[in-house]
C-alpha cells in the first residue's frame, strides 16, 4: 500500500479512485448494511469494516471493476461472522404497539413495521431476505455471498416470510396496494 501523500503533494491516482467510490457507494452500503443489523450505528460500523478491507486489495479489485461487489461480499461475511460470534436472546412483546393514525406518512410507518418485523427475524433469515428481494440477488448468489447451500436459502426465505406474515400483518395490506398500483 502507498503511503499517505504528505499535504501538499497530489494523492497516487489509487487513492483518487477509492476515495470517489468511497464517496459514490457509501450510501448505498449503509442502507442495506441497516437492513442486514437494523441499527444505524451498527451500519455505519459495518460499511466502515467492510470498505477498510476492500482498501487493502483496492489495487486488485480495481482492474477487475468489481470494488462494489467486494465491499458488500465482504460486508456480509463480516455480518455473518458477528451472528455466529453473538448470540442474544431477544425478546418480543406479546403485544405489538397499534398502528399509527392516517395523518403520519404511510411510507414512514411502513418503514417502521418492516423495520420491526425484520428484527424478529434470525439474523440469517434477514440476511437471506435482503440479499434476495433488496439486493434483488437469485438463490445462488446469495448462497454463494453467504458460504450457504441453495437449499438453505430456500428454507431460510421460506421461514422469515412465514414469520414475516404471521408477526406484521399489516405489511400483507401494504403489498397489496403497492401491487394494485
Amino acid at each position: 500500500m502507498a503511503p499517505l501523500p504528505l499535504s501538499g503533494e497530489r494523492p497516487p491516482d489509487e487513492l483518487v479512485d477509492f476515495d470517489a467510490f468511497v464517496r459514490a457507494r457509501t450510501p448505498s452500503l449503509i442502507r442495506a448494511a441497516y437492513l442486514l443489523t437494523g441499527d444505524q450505528h451498527l451500519a455505519e460500523d459495518l460499511v466502515q469494516s467492510a470498505l477498510a478491507r476492500t482498501h487493502l486489495h483496492w489495487r486488485k479489485i480495481e482492474h477487475h471493476g468489481g470494488g462494489e461487489a467486494y465491499a458488500r461480499k465482504v460486508m456480509y461475511h463480516l455480518q455473518v461472522n458477528r451472528w455466529r460470534r453473538r448470540r442474544v436472546a431477544e425478546a418480543i412483546p406479546a403485544r405489538l404497539p397499534d398502528r399509527p393514525v392516517r395523518s403520519h406518512d404511510e411510507r414512514s410507518v411502513t418503514r417502521l413495521v418492516l423495520r420491526q418485523a425484520l428484527m424478529r427475524l434470525t439474523d440469517r433469515q434477514r440476511a437471506v431476505l435482503v440479499l434476495r428481494y433488496f439486493e434483488d440477488m437469485t438463490e445462488a448468489e446469495t448462497a454463494r455471498m453467504l458460504d450457504i447451500s441453495v437449499g438453505t436459502v430456500k428454507s431460510q426465505a421460506a421461514k422469515a416470510l412465514a414469520k414475516l406474515r404471521e408477526t406484521a400483518p399489516e405489511l400483507a395490506a401494504f403489498t397489496a396496494e403497492e401491487t394494485a398500483r
